[in-house]
């Protein structure tokens, strides 16, 4: 392993506390065009991408005297000189009738770096793990409109406990991609607006819809990845 999952009895640190909403959507690519969605979004983006790759450990409380079961995720940041932990939450989605008129996914979303000791604390609090999982990829974050980032990774389940340098890909040849920007119950929809308006410029790659609709891949894909490679010259 890259980093130790051994913890003492350090104290456990909560900093950078994030306790608002977030709006998200997803879509899957073969890993073949992958390189032309990174042109196009080289392009569209105007910034460096950054690698990605972190280790990602859902926990769930067992129901216990009435209260309702949890589930929350801990991210470690393996890109980092120092593996950096950070505890996220995410709600359940937005609903109502302007909800499901949307495309994009509105939830509330909790986020705060922690300390290594992590784990072993939510341990200590009766939470189990439920699943583990490697994402490795890049992303790119930029303002447009809204704080955007987008995420292409490779999604890779655990064959043992913890360990990531023996991970494999949950679905050979097929890539994740994800959507996401920051929002607050007053500017929602102007940030909806926003993921919207990027995401028509990648749909003749992909198509990016809430998570949990699958939607496949896009007819298209083959054809506007040659064209992307043909104008970009495969280069970055």
């Amino acid at each position: 392993m890259s980093y130790s999952l051994i913890y003492n009895h350090s104290v456990f640190l909560l900093s950078d506390f994030s306790n608002g909403m977030e709006c998200v959507v997803q879509g899957i690519i073969e890993t073949q065009h992958v390189e032309a969605l990174e042109i196009l979004l080289q392009g569209l983006c105007g910034v460096h991408k950054q690698s990605l790759r972190i280790h990602e450990l859902c926990l769930k409380s067992v129901p216990n005297l009435g209260l309702v079961a949890s589930e929350i995720r801990l991210l470690c940041d393996l890109e980092q000189p120092e593996p950096a932990w950070t505890i996220r939450h995410v709600g359940g989605p937005m609903r109502g009738a302007g909800a499901e008129q949307i495309s994009v996914l509105v939830r509330p979303m909790q986020e705060s770096k922690v300390s290594k000791t992590a784990l072993r604390i939510f341990y200590s609090l009766g939470y189990k793990l439920d699943h583990e999982q490697l994402r490795v990829g890049f992303a790119f974050h930029f303002q447009r409109g809204a704080q955007i980032t987008v995420t292409v990774s490779s999604i890779n389940k655990m064959l043992k406990l913890h360990a990531i340098d023996d991970a494999v890909p949950v679905t050979p040849g097929i890539q994740l991609v994800e959507v996401t920007a920051p929002a607050s119950s007053e500017n929602y929809n102007e940030v909806v607006a926003s993921v919207s308006s990027f995401c028509e410029y990648l749909a003749p790659l992909l198509h990016l819809s809430k998570p949990g609709v699958s939607t496949g891949v896009v007819p298209t894909a083959a054809a506007a990845a040659a064209s992307l490679m043909s104008d970009g010259g495969g280069t970055k």
